[in-house]
């Protein structure tokens, strides 16, 4: 393999910004189908023609069934988005059913019938603010769990709150509280299933639009991260910690409306539909449906309550016998389904209409875009990162001893060794990921020790990882767009309410920039997951350079990949380097690293053994006994 180019020889095309791709996608023939939006207008047109003609007994089961979709959605933000199981949500319909039970019960006799309107409205707020406080301090206990001490933990509290319930007697005890008001609306009374069921579903289908607009952002992409990884996430700007608790406090607030609108539908309230049983008829709505996506939660509420109704009235007559059958039944049945249907029925409908249903891809905009604002990279030969005197132990083991390392603005540094050697432990400590036992990092000239990898991420690190560590459902835009997270300021509200259009906008230009700049705009709009292993690398690349680095860590960024491809990426690099990036690489493959690295810092079981250039590196004594046992 021939060295790398230096500074000014131009890029090849494979690695500047694409001139096929572009095109392609604009002569390629239109799409065929229905668009989505037209399924979705026709789905609430049939949605209102039912509230409409049907009798009251089927009105209360579709009423049921939006009470049920609203706790499965904010399940499947929980679950299947960010990735954290929880089987407590029916204690916080509770509480959201209990306090606006609470206030009609207290307030209404003192408000007398002119005042008995407002009575509903302040138990909404007055739920809202219990259910968000109670959760997030929940929240802030239990989140700090991991593995399947998470789900027990919720359980815990799960039942804690469904006895809590039950034994206060201000609630009513087991017997429950009466006489709920009505909900009204102006001089509208929502007394009856048929009124109330509007407003169920009016509810239910905003939700579904706020929360499908929250995900197409900025704010969802670091949502999804949650599940794959919060290393990943907080290396991309994400505070992990933050969005676990608000997501969690999203879902309970979506669960107490729930309540809220169960204990105005029904009038009366008491602790059975609360308990732990109904939590998990919760949870399997949402991972029947399809536990990542909102759709599916609709559609396992609606199967399991239509299934569980049908088996109520089926079993007897077929059996001849009361009794509780229709659980056995229900729970072989979800067995079934489980066992058919993994991911959820929602992809199976998803992939059986794909030639039917269009769906616009994000990948395409329409109009002006404006550009992110760019940082200013240091000077030429500048030291942006520094590390003094590092040391990690873990007990007795020390993996890195006094390790000292700069890499300055328009090199490429690279830190070779053998297996073994400290590299990835060293890696991790100037990234934030894990703090040195003893030592400093500085970064950009500030002192990084015990940051986050996150306020690394805001002084302009960006990094890949040994091992690929991707969104591998989601597109390549979706992942590169990902790394430009601390680029946006929009927040979950203007998320919501697609108010943070202009922005998006800008920040898929931005990672559509980078995607074609590493040679991969034909594969804009495919599953990162798809790609070959030397591909998905690249993708980090491309997601690195999308938060717009001063430095760029490159964890074994040619593993994988076929010479033709090393050849394109070392041109690459060579271009960074000469719009003056600082880019430290970890690598195994010594001819790539040899034609490309300006310096190079030698570990072996720790401990620097050698520094310098190439040619110093490759004729050192220490760095030949190291890698093959003899000068000889």
């Amino acid at each position: 393999m021939s060295a790398a180019p230096q500074g000014g020889r131009r890029a090849p095309d494979a690695v500047k910004p694409s001139v096929d791709a572009a095109p392609a996608a604009a002569s390629s023939p239109p799409a065929r189908g229905i668009p989505v939006k037209a399924v979705v207008a026709a789905f609430v047109l049939a949605l209102a023609a039912a509230l409409g003609g049907l009798p009251d007994f089927q009105i209360t089961l579709v009423n049921n069934i939006g009470l049920y979709a609203l706790v499965a959605i904010g399940l499947v933000m929980l679950t299947g988005v960010a990735g954290m199981t929880s089987f407590g949500q029916a204690a916080f319909v509770g509480l959201g059913a209990y306090a606006t039970a609470w206030v009609g019960g207290v307030w209404a006799l003192e408000a007398g019938a002119e005042g008995a309107a407002w009575l509903p409205w302040a138990g909404l707020l007055l739920g809202l603010a219990l259910t968000g406080l109670v959760a997030w301090l929940l929240g802030a206990v239990t989140l700090r769990l991991s593995g399947h001490y998470l789900p027990l933990g919720t359980i815990a509290w799960g039942l804690s709150l469904f006895f809590l319930f039950g034994n206060l007697g201000f609630l009513g005890g087991h017997t429950g509280l009466g006489g709920v008001p009505a909900i009204t609306l102006g001089p509208v009374s929502l007394a009856e299933p048929r009124a109330m069921g509007v407003l169920i579903w009016v509810i239910v289908l905003a939700a579904l639009w706020m929360l499908h607009n929250l995900l197409d952002s900025r704010e969802g992409r670091a949502i999804r991260a949650l599940k794959s990884g919060r290393v990943m996430a907080e290396s991309m700007g994400v505070d992990t910690t933050a969005y676990r608790l608000k997501v969690f406090v999203l879902a309970a607030l979506l669960a107490g409306l729930s309540g809220w609108l169960y204990a105005h539908q029904q009038r009366f309230v008491n602790p059975t539909p609360f308990n732990l049983n109904i939590g998990i008829e919760y949870l399997f709505m949402a991972v029947v449906g399809g536990a990542g996506h909102l759709w599916g939660a609709l559609l396992g509420a609606t199967l399991i309550t239509l299934m569980k109704q049908e088996l109520q009235d089926l079993l007897p007559r077929l059996l001849g016998a009361s009794g509780a059958f229709e659980v056995i039944v229900f729970g072989l049945l979800m067995l079934l389904v489980l066992q058919r249907y993994a991911d959820g029925i929602w992809p199976t409908l998803q992939r059986l209409t794909r030639r039917f249903i269009r769906r616009d891809s994000p990948s395409r905009t329409h109009g002006p875009v404006a550009e992110l604002p760019r940082r200013t990279l240091a000077p030429r030969g500048e030291v942006v990162l520094a590390a003094r005197g590092v040391t990690k132990r873990f007990g007795g083991l020390v993996a890195n001893s006094d390790v000292s390392l700069e890499v300055r603005a328009g090199e490429v540094h690279a830190l070779i060794g053998p297996n073994g050697a400290g590299k990835s432990t060293f890696f991790n400590m100037i990234s934030g990921v894990d703090d040195p036992t003893e030592g400093q990092v500085e970064l950009a000239g500030a002192a990084m020790t015990g940051q986050p990898s996150r306020a690394f991420a805001a002084l302009g690190l960006g990094r890949t990882f040994q091992h690929v560590r991707l969104l591998k459902e989601r597109s390549v835009l979706d992942n590169v767009a990902l790394g430009a997270h601390r680029r946006g300021q929009a927040g979950w509200w203007r998320s919501m309410l697609r108010l943070d259009r202009s922005e998006e906008a800008a920040l898929l230009a931005e990672a559509r920039r980078h995607i074609e700049r590493v040679g991969l705009g034909a594969q804009v709009d495919e599953a990162a997951g798809s790609l070959p292993l030397g591909s998905q690398r690249i993708v980090e690349i491309a997601r690195a350079l999308a938060g717009n680095p001063t430095l760029l860590l490159l964890d074994e960024p040619a593993a994988g990949l076929r010479h033709l491809e090393k050849r394109q990426l070392a041109e690459l690099l060579s271009q960074l380097r000469a719009e003056g990036l600082a880019i430290l690489i970890v690598e195994h493959d010594m001819e790539f690293v040899m034609n490309l690295a300006d310096r190079i810092t030698v570990l072996d079981f720790g401990q620097v053994i050698a520094r310098g250039t190439p040619a110093q590196v490759q004729a050192d004594p220490k760095v030949l006994e190291a890698y093959l046992g003899g000068v000889a």
